[in-house]
């Protein structure tokens, strides 16, 4: 079947092709009566512009490069959710690419994405190839790099120290009075990796034991699979005082099969999670959680390329550091000294 053409919407229409770019590009500038012919034979014809000639004629693309590890999780739904929210009402189009947790796929998304002529790439994470870093820092456009802080950003970075969340949740614990921490997660990805190295400090510091103390398995994160972690250590008689684990749904999982087994939380076991979903306050019981700023962090990533795309007020390097916050609930408002 043969493409319609901007030539097929001018016959049509009975006007030149060089008046219907101008409807395309400039509506303003014909007349309402013209505009609505023009835009009926557009219709009637189903025709779709050529963004990619119309990019070789324009220094602009209007279009936002997202890469993002995964698209199964939450977090980065509310992440996206926000992105769009910004940059679509400001009449940009929004391409989000998943690099799967690989620092390979994530080097090939930024090739792709810079094939497309972005006007801006946000990348989740500061970790990438020798290779993916130097193609950002060549291509002379904004580049944030969220989710977690870069002692060396290549341009914008909005994040938190995911290491002292990480040491803020375990203190928690320890200050609650338990000594049996296990470290529960899935992917030990780069973010996860940080949050161990708070916990395994935060043990450290008080003479903890630490190493040896880790349930992990290389999957997504999922209530499912904080349910099969936990039951496999109740099966091998491993069961720790307290568990502190990566987000939320794995330690709804941990908790749903503690019902199961009859085991009681916070009174048995205390339940730590990350990230403080939605469903966290009103779990029974209530989950006691490190509260992210994802959907924050999202529009303050877009609102910052916005004005970086503005020449007057394009930025050099920046950090901004969005913090987290400590949210005790019933799941561990057990006391460790009474059991």
């Amino acid at each position: 079947m043969r493409r319609i053409t901007l030539d097929d919407v001018a016959s049509l229409a009975g006007v030149s092709p060089i008046t219907v770019s101008r409807v395309l590009r400039k509506p303003g500038s014909v007349s309402e009566a013209l505009r609505l012919r023009v835009n009926s034979a557009i219709e009637n014809l189903g025709y779709v512009p050529n963004v990619a000639a119309s990019r070789l004629a324009s220094s602009r693309t209007h279009t936002i490069g997202v890469i993002v590890p995964t698209l199964y999780n939450v977090i980065f739904a509310e992440y996206l959710f926000a992105l769009h929210d910004v940059l679509i009402a400001a009449g940009f189009q929004v391409i989000v690419v998943n690099s799967r947790y690989s620092e390979v796929e994530e080097e090939n998304a930024i090739k792709a994405l810079l094939g497309q002529r972005v006007e801006a790439i946000i990348i989740a994470g500061i970790h990438h190839t020798p290779l993916s870093r130097q193609l950002l820092m060549k291509a002379n456009l904004p580049v944030v790099q969220t989710f977690e802080l870069s002692d060396d950003p290549i341009n914008l970075n909005i994040g938190m120290s995911q290491e002292r969340a990480g040491h803020a949740a375990t203190r928690h614990l320890i200050d609650r009075g338990f000594q049996r921490i296990t470290f529960l997660t899935g992917n030990l990805d780069h973010r996860a990796q940080s949050r161990f190295d708070g916990y395994h400090t935060a043990m450290q510091e008080v003479g903890l034991r630490s190493m040896g103390m880790i349930a992990h398995r290389p999957r997504h994160s999922s209530v499912a699979l904080g349910s099969e972690l936990f039951g496999e250590m109740h099966d091998r008689g491993d069961l720790p005082e307290a568990i502190f684990c990566t987000d939320d749904n794995l330690a709804l999982g941990a908790m749903q099969e503690c019902r199961k087994r009859r085991i009681r939380v916070p009174d048995d076991i205390a339940i730590m999670g990350f990230h403080d979903l939605e469903f966290s306050a009103c779990a029974a019981p209530s989950l006691s959680s490190i509260a992210t700023r994802r959907y924050e962090t999202g529009k303050l990533a877009a609102e910052k390329v916005l004005l970086a795309l503005d020449a007057s007020t394009r930025q050099s390097n920046e950090q901004i550091n969005m913090g987290f916050a400590l949210v005790p609930r019933e799941s561990t408002s057990g006391d460790a000294g009474h059991r």
